[in-house]
């Protein structure tokens, strides 16, 4: 059965196109800063925005149209269907990824081993399709914030079975993604958090939260996964305040724990914007801390207050993002996964592939920019310029221990340096992305 028969496979048909179910700037195959477009963006599909929402909002029920997720269906038919539906449509997309939580692929149990051998039978399916199309899996993840059992948090919880069975689940996703070659691990704590202090004890959670996430890098270790364990910062919503705020808070929660060499970061756009920050910001932290890992590209609206999970549209901010990243020498072995999903008016299937057709001509837009941007130069040239006094002399000194507060003083006895400020030329510097934005 094809659910999706009205559309063929889209193409790259270059940006005079007008078809909208064609790509005009995502051209696979072109090289780019010596690798294909496919290589530098790695582009993955996620399972629950896609394939396993209804379109619903807290204000009224779901509005999309997915015949694979007939609620009359017996629950594993009904995940067989979906996985249907979703390799037909990353098949004919050319994504060459994919994403899921366990709970978007397989239905829960009424007990731990039932829900257990659910997701294992799903996954002999899925990995029959990734043979049968060649997609491959970016990451999986537990949905360790759905069920009310983590009304409290997961690895936070004040009940320590909770815990307990939180690890269970994670041992089990984490086991099938080394087994379908995936090639990272994601760990989201949406409920890892409080919504309020009056019956949070922040240091207790904190030290749980620390033990938690070394199990899940021991058990990598003993079950031989070679991919990245990667954490995927997010400042509120659902609970008022998380753990997990921004890239700043992760790096300073792994340094605590000892985990700095043992995770890396899934930067979310819309994530980062509800953090108060850029998404430039957010990747331009993780890298400069070695704690770069991957991308969930989508984007938030300027008038609301959450996370909206749109598709990107912003070509400048995709631009700045990407030239951060070919900057550090690329994604490794991260992805720029669509956590993204549709408006609830927008019911039709092909709009699935409208909003994915779009974010990745933006990225490839982006990429494009990118490599212009830092092969003209103009940006490196000047921080470079900016910095030198901290590559040779008296900068090289201090940063090599070789100055003290007294040498240093009497160096400014000494000279009475001229200290008078010199431009920064963010004006012109804007002017420079501007040209290159296009």
């Amino acid at each position: 059965m094809s659910f999706f028969a009205d559309v063929d496979t889209v193409t790259y048909q270059g940006p005079d196109c007008t078809d909208p179910l064609a790509f005009r700037y995502y051209d696979a195959n072109r090289r780019v800063l010596g690798k294909s477009m496919a290589e530098q963006l790695r582009f993955a599909v996620c399972y629950w925005h896609s394939f396993d929402a209804p379109g619903g909002d807290v204000f009224g029920d779901g509005t999309w149209d997915r015949p694979w997720a007939n609620g009359s269906a017996e629950p594993m038919a009904r995940a067989r269907a979906k996985l249907a539906a979703a390799f037909e449509f990353i098949a004919k997309l050319t994504a060459p990824y994919f994403c899921f939580h366990d709970r978007d692929v397989a239905p829960e149990g009424s007990t731990f081993a039932e829900s257990e051998k659910n997701l294992l039978a799903m996954g002999e399916d899925i990995a029959a399709a990734m043979q049968r199309t060649g997609i491959k899996l970016l990451w999986g993840t537990a949905n360790l914030f759905g069920h009310p059992r983590y009304a409290a948090g997961a690895a936070t919880n004040p009940n320590p079975e909770v815990f307990a069975y939180a690890a269970a689940q994670v041992r089990t996703v984490l086991e099938l993604t080394h087994q379908l070659g995936g090639e990272n691990y994601v760990l989201w704590g949406g409920r890892e958090g409080y919504d309020t202090l009056l019956n949070t004890d922040l240091k207790r959670e904190s030290d749980q939260l620390g033990r938690f996430m070394a199990l899940v890098a021991e058990h990598k270790h003993k079950i031989g996964f070679a991919g990245t364990l990667l954490i995927e910062p997010k400042p509120c919503e659902p609970t008022k305040h998380q753990y997990d705020y921004d890239s700043a808070a992760c790096y300073a929660f792994l340094q605590k724990y000892g985990l700095a060499d043992e995770f890396k970061l899934n930067i979310e756009c819309n994530h980062a914007t509800l953090a108060g920050h850029t998404f430039q910001h957010e990747v331009a932290y993780a890298i400069a801390h070695g704690i770069f890992g991957s991308v969930d590209a989508n984007r938030g609206d300027a008038q609301n207050g959450w996370d909206t999970d749109q598709y990107p549209t912003n070509v400048e901010e995709a631009t700045l993002v990407l030239y951060e990243i070919l900057c550090a020498g690329g994604l490794g072995s991260g992805g720029f996964n669509f956590d993204a999903k549709l408006r609830r008016q927008s019911v039709a299937r092909e709009d699935l592939f409208y909003g994915h057709i779009g974010g990745m001509d933006t990225l490839a837009r982006g990429l494009l920019n990118a490599a212009a941007l830092l092969e003209s130069e103009e940006l490196s040239g000047h921080v470079a310029q900016r910095y030198a006094g901290w590559d040779g002399g008296l900068g090289e000194r201090i940063l090599a221990g070789d100055e003290s507060f007294d040498s240093l003083a009497r160096r400014v006895r000494a000279s009475n340096p001229d200290l008078a400020p010199v431009s920064g030329r963010q004006e012109l510097l804007e002017n420079v992305v501007a040209r290159f934005v296009r």
